[in-house]
């Protein structure tokens, strides 16, 4: 799966945004997530498997971590998007100042 049909799915980026403080252990994830630990489990083979995360074990605990590389991609992708979302805000900024 690529990264962004990975990224498609609402739980699956909140479980990214969860690893951008840094490492987690699975149980943690499940606890934040709300989701059973079977369902946080597909959605963590999704992520790995479309090299969002990596994953290590210490112990009997897996701990996850991001992965940036996908996410770079992403990044490049939007980044004509980003563009032209900040020239519509520049504009909007200068309607508002010259029309208060």
């Amino acid at each position: 799966m690529s990264a962004y049909a990975a990224l498609a799915e609402p739980h699956r980026r909140e479980i990214l945004d969860l690893l951008r403080g840094g490492e987690r252990p699975a149980g943690d994830i499940v606890r934040a997530v709300g989701l059973s630990q079977p369902g946080v489990s597909k959605h963590l083979r999704v992520l790995r498997e479309s090299g969002l995360v990596r994953v290590r074990a210490d112990g009997k605990q897996r701990i996850y971590a991001l992965a940036p590389g996908p996410l770079r991609e992403v990044d490049r992708w939007l980044e004509p998007y980003r563009a032209l979302w900040s020239a519509r805000l520049d504009s909007l900024e200068r309607h508002l100042e010259e029309n208060p």
